[in-house]
Order: C-alpha cells, then sequence, then structure tokens
C-alpha cells in the first residue's frame, strides 16, 4: 500500500471526506432527529482549528472532496473561516456543503466567496403545511428564497434532496423534479434511513423505493442513465432534454457499498466508517492528547481505515440495528 493513501481492506481508496461540523440545527426533521434533543456541550465539539486539522490530516493522505455537514453546518459561529482555508486547498477539487438551505439568503454569496463549488439542500416538500410538519418549523418560504439566492451566487452545481416517504411527500415526486428543472438544478431521491429511534411514523409503512419513483418521473419525463459520478452514493439518470440530473440513493433497495469512498468525521470528532455500522474511532481524544502532532493523526487514520466494512446492512423490516441520530452523525 502507497503510505500516502487511504485504503481499506476491499483494495478500496478513500478520497473523499463528510466532515460535520455540528450537530445543531435549526430544524427538527422528524426523520433525523427529535424535537427535544440533546445537543454536546460546546467542549465536546471540535474547534474550527481541529475540524481543520482533520481535513489537513486527511488531505494529506489523498482524500479530494470535503463535503461539510451538520446538523445544519451553516449555524456554526465563525464556519466561513474554516471555508476560506480549505478553499484554499490547492489538493481539494471539490469543496461542498449540505444544508437545510434555511441560512442561504444571507450566506451563499459569502460561501462562494470561501470557495464553496457545490451545495445539497434538503427539499422534502413544497406545500407550507407539510413542510412544517416534516422540518416542525414553518420555513419553507425563507428555504425557497435561501435556493434562489444560492442560484444568484453561480455555485458549479445545486442538488436538492428529498427523503420520499409513502402517503406522507411520495404525491409530489413529479412537482419537486419540476421546480429542480425550471431552475437548472439537479434532485436526488432519497430512501430513507433507518437511523436512529423515531416515534413519528412505522418506517415499512412509509418505505418509498427508487425504483417506484422513478416509474412515476418516466410516466411524464423521460430519462436516459447519466455516466456521472459525483463522489457520492447517488446514481443518476438525465431528463431528456433538460440539464436536470435525477438521482436515487438506495440504501435498501440497491447497495451501493461496493465503490464505497468515503468516510466520514461527526462534529465530536468521531470517525465513522460505515454509515451502517457503531463503530467509531476517537480522533478527538487523540488530538487533545497530542496537540498539533499531524503526523500520529495521519497514521491512526490509516489503521482505523483497516477495520473499514466491506458493506451495510440496512432492512426497513428490521429494528434499527445504529441507534444514534442521522444529526450526530452528519448527513
Amino acid at each position: 500500500m502507497h503510505n500516502s493513501q487511504l485504503v481499506d481492506p476491499f483494495g478500496r481508496r478513500i478520497t473523499y471526506l463528510r466532515l460535520s461540523v455540528t450537530d445543531r440545527c435549526d430544524f427538527r426533521c422528524t426523520y433525523c432527529m427529535s424535537e427535544d434533543m440533546v445537543f454536546a456541550p460546546r467542549e465536546q465539539i471540535l474547534s474550527l482549528e481541529e475540524l481543520y486539522a482533520v481535513a489537513d490530516a486527511f488531505i494529506g493522505l489523498g482524500v479530494k472532496r470535503i463535503r461539510i455537514t451538520g446538523g445544519e453546518p451553516l449555524v456554526r459561529k465563525n464556519l466561513l473561516s474554516l471555508l476560506t482555508r480549505l478553499g484554499e486547498r490547492p489538493e481539494l477539487e471539490d469543496l461542498a456543503i449540505t444544508s437545510n438551505g434555511s441560512q442561504l439568503a444571507e450566506l451563499a454569496p459569502q460561501l462562494r466567496a470561501a470557495g464553496v463549488k457545490r451545495l445539497n439542500i434538503s427539499l422534502d416538500s413544497l406545500q407550507r403545511e407539510r413542510f412544517a410538519a416534516f422540518t416542525r418549523r414553518d420555513k419553507l418560504d425563507q428555504v425557497l428564497a435561501g435556493i434562489d439566492a444560492a442560484c444568484a451566487a453561480g455555485f458549479a452545481r445545486i442538488k436538492l434532496n428529498t427523503v420520499v416517504q409513502k402517503g406522507r411527500n411520495d404525491d409530489e415526486v413529479l412537482d419537486l423534479v419540476e421546480y429542480a428543472m425550471g431552475r437548472g438544478l439537479d434532485i436526488s431521491f432519497i430512501e430513507e434511513m433507518p437511523l436512529g429511534s423515531i416515534s413519528s411514523h412505522q418506517r415499512e409503512q412509509t418505505f418509498c423505493s427508487s425504483d417506484e419513483v422513478r416509474q412515476r418521473i418516466e410516466q411524464r419525463y423521460p430519462l436516459v442513465r447519466s455516466n456521472t459520478v459525483t463522489g457520492g452514493p447517488s446514481r443518476y439518470w438525465q431528463v431528456v432534454g433538460s440539464d436536470t440530473r435525477v438521482g436515487f440513493i438506495s440504501p435498501h433497495s440497491h447497495n451501493f457499498c461496493g465503490d464505497c469512498n468515503r468516510v466520514r468525521v461527526t462534529a465530536e470528532g468521531k470517525l465513522v466508517l460505515c454509515l451502517g455500522h457503531d463503530g467509531a474511532l476517537d480522533l478527538k481524544s487523540l488530538m487533545r492528547a497530542h496537540p498539533g502532532d499531524s503526523r500520529r493523526l495521519r497514521e491512526a487514520l490509516q489503521q482505523a481505515l483497516q477495520l473499514k466494512p466491506e458493506r451495510h446492512h440496512f432492512d426497513s423490516h428490521e429494528q434499527v440495528q445504529v441507534v444514534r441520530f442521522m444529526s450526530m452523525t452528519g448527513g
């Protein structure tokens, strides 16, 4: 193994880091967290310096793409300083953010100026009451204004992410595709991930497979397979005659582990090798015991990679295996 790279036991090279900068959020989406979430005390969260040290170690080991996640990353104080430092790294081919869109009306131009190339924005409904039920916040207008601001700021690509649930928003699939097409955006439809115990719905009753969603779209818009590879788990289709690509993230129906090239670091500094497994390495303790020791950090990352599992085992009919919420892991 080339000693300056991250390669797992299955020969997969890790080139993509999802770095969570906070577990906090200004929404309370029902599939992501509970209404009365208890957030981690601030001293347990990585400082901006520590977050940069983690990113720097990964870049030194060949990571080319970093996606900043949360919680809602844009509620993190002084995040722009971290983004600006990362945006100046020539080795990084892609710096992206996943956001709920609530802060974008104000921050989109500053994010673009800091070097962020792409945005993913969560949008589960275009109907105000329904959006409020999903997010437990009545802020659809604020999010739509944020999407418009992002379009105006000139990012390379903007993608919407929609978690599809039968009987809750599956009847909006075409409306969402048309909304994306009207603005030249991409959109990914996501099968709900079985993470964290939730009380708002029974997952097997609301499960809507990617194939069902695709068939619904194709009744109105022909789709052709796209050769787009973004480094994430989406499988893309092009809407014929349009700029818009439609992606499907299918942890249940079309397992995407074979070419997994990514790892996550949570806001509390835990290295999560696989979303579907509970094992994690505590980078925070290592960094706080040995501040500034970048070589030790890189070696720890390389050793940890040898534990990356081959695949996850999600099943919508079984009890949840992983007992952390998405907001804790980083979207």
